[in-house]
């Protein structure tokens, strides 16, 4: 079946000081001692400052001080920590960007593909143009921003990943449609999916829901925060993902396509 081993994940769900990457590092710091034991903890979407729209103002260069901070954090817990941040890319441009930092001191990135104009925020960041497709552990893992669960094209695995990850800053008023479309990924990926959202209420008022949850390849749930704060785990079960897809095997008769 599988000769990898379970994934352990953390989810950690949480308020977000408005724009204050020094309080949102703090406040992190100490819910990350409660994820220790993890193989890979994931936190929300601009978790370093909510999602904000003032890229000038917040971004941080590459390999800044959140940065720095998310090498350190999994340097000390032996663990790979990843979630979005505002960045300046080497040419110029801001990023929403997901970092994957790792205990050796090695970091990846994804930029945001789909940025949510209802918000403006095409207009303040640039779209990332590549996905990204990370090991760990023997998992295959591909990591997505929010806005992105809307897009099955993008969603869509040739990979065979085995598990999508989405941080999101996802607002209560669409709360209905997060619930529904990510069972809808895991089951036409025969993957897992884990999504991480943030709880409260934002600088500009918008209230925050959480539901961060993980889903099994059936889109069954296995977590479901709801709209408590903290550290949320969960094992993925190589096994039973790996007897799934030789039982159901729906991804042969996938239909073929290139992203350009």
């Amino acid at each position: 079946m599988s000769d990898k081993p379970d994934l352990e994940l953390a989810l950690i769900q949480s308020e977000l000081a408005w724009q204050d990457p020094a309080a949102n590092r703090a406040q992190f710091q100490l819910l990350l001692e409660q994820a220790r034991g993890a193989d890979l903890i994931v936190l929300p979407e601009m978790f370093s400052t909510g999602f904000s729209m003032d890229s000038a103002a917040l971004a941080e260069p590459e390999n800044g001080p959140t940065s720095q901070w998310l090498l350190e954090q999994a340097a000390h817990l032996q663990a790979v920590i990843c979630g979005s941040l505002i960045i300046q890319a080497a040419d110029g441009s801001y990023r929403n960007r997901l970092l994957w930092a790792r205990p050796d001191g090695s970091l990846a990135h994804y930029d945001k593909r789909h940025l949510f104009r209802m918000a403006g925020e095409h207009k303040h960041y640039a779209a990332g143009e590549h996905q990204l497709l990370l090991e760990l552990n023997g998992w295959r893992i591909r990591p997505l921003i929010c806005y992105d669960l809307r897009f099955p094209v993008w969603s869509r695995d040739p990979h065979s990943t085995d598990l999508l990850l989405y941080v999101a800053n996802w607002p209560a008023a669409r709360r209905q449609h997060w619930n529904r479309l990510l069972p809808a990924r895991a089951i036409e990926n025969l993957c897992y999916v884990a999504a991480v959202n943030r709880i409260g209420q934002d600088g500009k008022g918008h209230a925050y829901s959480g539901d961060s949850q993980v889903l099994d390849f059936q889109g069954d749930t296995l977590l479901a925060a709801g709209d408590a704060g903290g550290v949320f785990r969960v094992t993925l079960r190589a096994h039973e993902l790996a007897a799934y897809r030789q039982r159901f095997p729906a991804d042969r008769d996938a239909d073929a396509f290139v992203l350009t």
